[in-house]
């Protein structure tokens, strides 16, 4: 029998007790029998208590287990978490450090565009100046050659002198 079904069977029966006269919390109950029923619940209990106790030492030993795993895994979470962080901060710094470098390098392009189209600019000018020159030589040359043609001076007797420019 139960040992929880024992202790019923024991208050039910110091329930259905007779009063002591004159008494209302007073019983009279048969010694023998009493003890007999406390022997056997005690005898039955310490199996159970051995059952119960080894069921809450189990019970505590998987809760620890329980909170072990769950340290486990939240550490692990905020590992990953720091990893994540980390990965994103390196990214963002990359990112960061990638559009400045492109900055500079556009306005490095920039300058030296610059730098080449003063450099053409000036080359352009000065080759400007050149031929600007060099043409009016040639009208002046052409002049020349135009106003010995209309003196004459190119007739067959003066061939034989040197030309004037």
């Amino acid at each position: 029998m139960d040992p929880l079904d024992r202790i019923d069977e024991i208050i039910s029966m110091v329930e259905q007790a007779r009063s002591v006269p004159m008494s209302r919390t007073n019983f009279m109950f048969d010694r023998a029998e009493m003890v007999a029923l406390l022997d056997e619940l005690r005898s039955e209990l310490p199996g159970d208590l051995r059952r119960a106790v080894a069921l809450l030492e189990e019970r505590d030993k998987i809760i620890d287990a329980g909170k072990r795993e769950a340290d486990r895994i939240i550490s692990e979470g905020e590992t990953e978490h720091a990893r994540l962080v980390s990965v994103n901060e390196i990214t963002v710094s990359a990112e960061h450090e990638g559009a400045r470098i492109i900055a500079e390098a556009r306005a490095e392009a920039q300058r030296l565009r610059e730098e080449v189209d003063d450099y053409v600019d000036t080359a352009l000018a000065n080759f400007e100046q050149f031929l600007t020159r060099a043409l009016a030589s040639i009208e002046r040359g052409r002049d020349k050659m135009h106003a010995l043609r209309e003196i004459g001076t190119f007739q067959g007797e003066d061939s034989e002198r040197p030309l004037p420019f």
